[in-house]
């Protein structure tokens, strides 16, 4: 097993995911099997609990781990499956540690950060780099491993030693450090700064790690003379200082660090069995990115969400409308509406502020309204809805989406003015959603994970005529199934349910161009070569394409 370390320094958010997916993207691009594992230092146990604005959205993986939204960048470039296992808490070792000590596995010692959850740390990526990532069952060969934060945090320092002392359990030839940093340049010079890397790279060393490459974030291509200078005084070799500067697209990165030699190095440094040759993988990436590039045509969405002061908030939701978005060969444009902005409160607080996210959403081709929790701005996202349904235009629900669309119906169309959610209103005469019977678990008490699903109609087709698939969850509050049939009498189909026919999935509304719900979170399982089905057909009815999509047997015209 070979395993690569990305760390970083200077400032966190600088793009260490997605270079850790990008190294991954090359190396499988080699023939070799990757996986990756998400170090998160702070002292929760896992993302589930936390609100988008503070580390982003929430994502789910097929065992219901609620995780990082890195681990989405890892599954979307190297379409890979990964578990709540590949991403590592402080709050998961300490609970691992503690759990021990208390049924007396430490034979009465002393339980100290060394070596106790130093080794914890390290058993936890020995064991988890062994587990299968992709379809064919396959051991992985090489583990990718981002260690969140910077260099000199506190919280992660049992981290850096424990990856001190891995370094020499499993010999040089199996372990390299990536050192991701940021060369400022500022605008009063243009000068391209290297201190804050010299001094990223020293902290490292005197900590007991050593930069094998050290990665330079930058608005600008590296300067030579910049390059030489990294080199010099952070005791590596100038081809071992590679430049990552801003690109037009993702897609770019993974070919930057092949166009650096980053593959070749990699191959001498941990002797790995592959050979220089161009490789089709990335041949594909390299199409995308100049297709990418290239497009003219636009087609705009109005996002009509919560959290849209952080476009990380919906990370997944914008790269699975980019996937869309490329296959039909369109440039997204994205409009970020804060659900609030349009209700009537809005109007007499902030005039100006209601008009221009209503100017917003009658300008988009299309609407989206995401998932969330909790009441606010959920009058907002139905009169968006109302408007949608109403003025014709392709509109996408997605969990609270999905759920809102089947309120507003029943308030609208069949005149029940109180129809709520009992999560909003548990004193609804009309409760069209009611809550889960679940089982409380650690957390919150929803339904997370996959599930298989029954399709019909319309979206059979753009999901390729299968009977069922498996989705990704993460709800609390599900549409009340008794009340299905006045729904359906008035042309609100309720097209997909879970395979006991109990849960009702998917939403498609009769005579409209576009008008679908979906009760699972679809965005999680899109790939920029295969996007996810709903979003396809939200991106094809705003441009115009749905209909003779369809006609043609589900296929594209020829590019």
């Amino acid at each position: 097993m070979k395993y690569i370390l990305v760390t970083g320094g200077v400032i966190s958010g600088i793009g260490k995911g997605i270079i850790a997916s990008s190294v991954g993207t090359i190396l499988k691009s080699c023939g070799l099997h990757v996986t990756a594992i998400k170090i998160d230092p702070y002292i929760n146990i896992d993302a589930g609990t936390f609100s988008p604005y503070e580390h982003g959205e929430v994502f789910v993986l097929d065992d219901g781990g609620e995780v990082d939204l890195d681990l989405g960048n890892y599954e979307r470039f190297l379409d890979i499956r990964l578990i709540r296992d590949n991403n590592i808490t402080t709050g998961k070792i300490y609970q691992s540690v503690i759990n021990k000590e208390r049924k007396g596995d430490y034979l009465g010692k002393t339980v100290q950060v060394v070596p106790h959850i130093t080794d914890a740390i390290q058993e936890w990526v020995m064991k988890q780099a062994t587990i299968s990532v992709d379809e064919d069952g396959v051991e992985p060969q090489v583990c990718v491993i981002e260690l969140g934060g910077t260099v000199g945090d506190i919280e992660s320092m049992p981290f850096i030693e424990a990856f001190r002392q891995f370094q020499f359990k499993v010999k040089r030839e199996n372990f390299c450090n990536i050192h991701v940093s940021l060369i400022p340049q500022p605008n009063t010079t243009g000068e391209q700064k290297t201190k804050p890397t010299q001094n990223s790279v020293r902290e490292l060393r005197g900590l007991g790690l050593s930069a094998d490459l050290i990665v330079c974030r930058c608005t600008t291509p590296l300067e030579t003379s910049v390059k030489e200078k990294i080199s010099m005084f952070c005791h590596v070799e100038p081809t071992q200082v590679i430049c990552v500067h801003d690109v037009s697209s993702i897609y770019r990165v993974p070919l930057l660090l092949e166009d650096q030699g980053v593959v070749r190095y990699l191959c001498e440094r941990l002797n790995l069995p592959i050979e220089m040759r161009p490789r089709k993988m990335l041949t594909k990436w390299k199409e995308m990115a100049d297709r990418s590039d290239r497009l003219l045509e636009h087609v705009s969405i109005a996002l009509v969400g919560k959290y849209t002061k952080l476009a990380d908030s919906y990370t997944s939701v914008i790269k699975a409308l980019e996937h869309s978005a490329l296959a039909i060969n369109h440039k997204l444009e994205v409009k970020y509406i804060d659900s609030a902005d349009l209700e009537t409160t809005t109007l007499q607080d902030d005039p100006v502020k209601y008009h221009e996210a209503w100017q917003k959403l009658c300008s988009a081709h299309g609407v989206l309204v995401p998932g969330g929790f909790g009441a606010r701005g959920t009058e907002g996202k139905m009169e968006a809805i109302s408007w949608a349904r109403k003025q014709n235009k392709p509109f996408l629900g997605v969990c609270l989406g999905m759920q809102l669309a089947v309120c507003e119906f029943a308030r609208s169309v069949l005149g029940w003015e109180d129809a709520n959610s009992t999560e909003f209103n548990p004193e609804s005469k009309h409760p069209v959603l009611y809550n889960l019977d679940l089982i409380p678990t650690d957390g919150w008490d929803y339904e997370v994970g996959k599930e298989a699903d029954h399709f019909l109609i319309q979206h059979q087709c753009l999901y390729g005529d299968v009977e069922y698939v498996d989705e990704r969850h993460r709800h609390r509050f599900e549409v009340n199934p008794e009340l299905k049939h006045h729904f359906e009498q008035k042309g609100l189909q309720f097209v997909g349910q879970d395979v006991e026919g109990e849960r009702m999935e998917v939403i498609e509304l009769e005579d409209h161009c576009y008008f679908v719900g979906v009760q699972y979170h679809p965005e999680f399982t899109s790939r920029p070569i295969k996007p996810s089905p709903p979003y396809f057909g939200l991106l094809l009815a705003s441009a115009g394409k749905l209909q003779s999509y369809l006609a043609k047997g589900c296929r594209l015209s020829p590019r």
